[in-house]
């Protein structure tokens, strides 16, 4: 169940550290243009760097934050930071039944989705 929590609650880091996008799977002479992911320097980029996840990478961790700029605002930021040392608080914000952390948890998961797209 915590392993479950931890991959839902950091879903854009779990979910976009997966493949070499710079990789020539296709056998192919000429090899696909690489695709350049945003990166920014902030809080969640900080944490994520100071996790012990495999796929963290400085590349990786400074995408979650460029999507986090756009998607979440500084006080909901400083809030998901706290899921890395906290796993347990998230998922009290999840199943919470208060509009204020319904309200976060949606805008979370909107981030997490929007991250995974954009950093894999």
């Amino acid at each position: 169940m915590r392993n479950l929590l931890i991959a839902a609650v950091i879903l854009g880091l779990s979910a976009c550290g997966g493949s070499n996008r710079f990789e020539n799977r296709g056998g192919n002479v000429r090899s696909p243009a690489p695709v350049y992911a945003p990166t920014a320097t902030g809080p969640i980029n900080s944490a994520c760097l100071a996790s012990d996840r495999r796929a963290r990478s400085s590349l990786l961790c400074g995408c979650i934050q460029a999507v986090a700029d756009q998607t979440l605002s500084r006080s909901d930021q400083a809030r998901a930071v706290r899921f890395y040392s906290d796993p347990q608080s998230a998922q009290d914000t999840r199943q919470s039944k208060s509009a204020s952390d319904e309200r976060f948890w949606k805008a979370y998961s909107d981030y997490g989705n929007r991250a995974a797209q954009v950093c894999s």
